[in-house]
Order: structure tokens, then sequence, then C-alpha cells
């Protein structure tokens, strides 16, 4: 055996084990946003959740403005402001759903480091 192998069987105690037994459910998508939203960049991710609200809000606006505008300077403006809100939406989007995989990816790997330490173990 190599010291990672003892290192993992090591690491191994009955959290661990819980953990295993809880990988096996199916995630939904509420569930998964939820896991994001803890750990050490829990505190961003519930902002980066609730600051999409205003934006979204912000860009319905904007548009909303655009139709109405009166004259070509305000009609640019309200263009731009909606454009801008549209694509801080987006990039904020795609940093949350990245955020998720990237949990989804790290329960993966726990679940198979911990079926790895069972195999060795028997």
């Amino acid at each position: 055996m190599t010291q990672f192998d003892d290192k993992v069987r090591a690491a191994l105690d009955a959290d661990d084990e819980e953990f295993l037994r809880e990988l096996n459910s199916e995630r939904g998508l509420f569930t998964q946003m939820g896991d994001t939203m803890k750990g050490p960049l829990g505190g961003w991710a519930t902002l980066t959740f609730f600051m999409t609200f205003p934006m979204a809000a912000f860009m319905f606006f904007a548009v909303w403005r655009m139709f109405i505008a009166e004259g070509t300077r305000e009609l640019v403006l309200w263009t731009a402001g909606a454009l801008a809100a549209m694509l801080a939406l987006g990039l904020v989007k795609q940093w949350f759903f990245e955020r998720m995989n990237f949990i989804a990816l790290l329960r993966e790997l726990k679940r198979i480091e911990l079926r790895i330490a069972r195999i060795e173990d028997k």
C-alpha cells in the first residue's frame, strides 16, 4: 500500500459513511441550489442568487423604457442599460450554475474516493 491509501483509509470515519449513504440519493435542482449556498462561498452564492432579482427587474424596466423613449439619446441609453443588465444577469447566473456543477463534481469525487477505500478494506 502507498501512503495515499493509508491517508484515505485514515480519513474515513462515521461522517464519511453517512455522507456516502446520502450521495446515493438523486439530487434535484432546488436541493443543489441549497447546497451551493452552504460552505465557504455560500455567502457569495446567496448574494448572487438574490441579486439576480433586482437585475432582472432593472432589465425589464430598461426594456420597457426603451420602447417608450421619445428621443434618440434616451433610446440609446435605455438600450445600453438593458444590454448591460442582461449581460450582468447572464454572467451572475453562469457563475452560480458553474458553482453548482463544481459542487456536484466534488460530490462524485468523494463518492469514488470512499468506494475505493471500501474496496481496499475488503
